[in-house]
């Protein structure tokens, strides 16, 4: 799934622009959390209404949710994604719409959220958002096992925590978060001297080699 993502004021605009039914054939909001008003324009009124107590300017952060073509993802599925956005960009409970568009049988949808913290009554900071979103991206191909496209696929970027498709299924299936375990690895493999203390380091973590069948270990 790809994202793209700002910080944005002007939440009429917005507002409008998300219910326009001349440009998509179904309009459908799946979420309005958060807010005392039951529709989009007095959502947005409410967090801009808040945001004049802070000097936050672009109160909003609106992020398009768009599945690779022929990608079937249900309500419960685009809801999922904006929870792990949520969480992914420290925005946790904090108001939120999302809306769903349909046009000639594609779906997306958009997910706004509130940046003002009103406990604190400051802007939630955002640093490197868009690194964020393309891991959640990525994670999402892979899980999916849709196509990635060229422009999430990234030779010079391997490092020690990439893995492929296969290995992702394999933690899946253990019941273990890929990213974790090979933390793990690394930092095993980091701590040892020799085969015998990198085995030892493993084992003490409930991790164990085992001999493969084309390599020395797996």
């Amino acid at each position: 799934m790809i994202f793209k993502a700002s910080e944005r004021g002007s939440g009429g605009n917005l507002a409008t622009h998300l219910e326009r039914r001349d440009e998509n054939e179904h309009v459908k909001i799946l979420q309005l959390r958060g807010f005392a008003s039951d529709d989009l324009h007095g959502a947005f009124k409410e967090v801009q209404a808040v945001s004049r107590g802070t000097k936050c300017k672009n109160y909003l952060f609106s992020v398009s949710l768009n599945p690779p073509e022929g990608a079937n993802v249900s309500d419960e599925g685009f809801l999922a994604v904006a929870d792990r956005l949520e969480e992914k960009l420290g925005l946790q409970g904090q108001p939120r719409a999302v809306v769903l568009h349909e046009k000639e049988g594609r779906r997306h949808a958009h997910l706004v959220m509130s940046r003002i913290d009103a406990a604190t009554m400051t802007g939630r900071h955002l640093s490197h958002f868009k690194l964020k979103l393309r891991d959640v991206s990525r994670e999402l191909f892979f899980e999916n096992d849709w196509k990635m496209p060229n422009g999430l696929m990234n030779s010079g970027e391997r490092n020690p925590q990439t893995f492929t498709r296969a290995q992702w299924e394999q933690a899946k299936r253990a019941g273990q978060d890929p990213r974790q375990m090979q933390e793990v690895l690394r930092d095993c493999w980091a701590a040892s001297d020799d085969a015998r203390s990198f085995t030892r380091s493993l084992e003490e973590r409930a991790l164990f080699l085992a001999k493969g069948d084309r390599r020395s270990f797996v």
